[in-house]
């Protein structure tokens, strides 16, 4: 099972291993879900929020990306395609 920083830092897959930005990672990968959305980097915080299933940090995350691009997203938007994130069991990870 992936941990939470390499699981939001997924840029890609190789086979049955998640590629991970370990760059990112090392940089902004304690920072909580709101974070990284006011940061910007939501996909990082939609993947976050994913994580946690916690659906206040998905609000949270759909809140300021509204505010930010001046959309009008609800939780029921196809977020997954939007931000590129589809929750998938991986057991191994390949750091970049």
């Amino acid at each position: 099972m992936l941990s939470r920083e390499e699981f939001i830092f997924t840029i890609g897959y190789d086979g049955p291993a998640a590629v991970v930005d370990n760059q990112a990672r090392k940089r902004y990968g304690s920072l909580p879900t709101r974070d990284l959305a006011e940061k910007g980097l939501f996909r990082a915080a939609y993947s976050s929020a994913i994580w946690s299933k916690d659906t206040t940090e998905l609000e949270a995350v759909v809140e300021i990306y509204n505010k930010a691009t001046g959309s009008s997203l609800t939780l029921d938007s196809p977020l997954d395609r939007l931000f590129g994130v589809f929750p998938v069991e991986v057991k191994r990870s390949i750091v970049l």
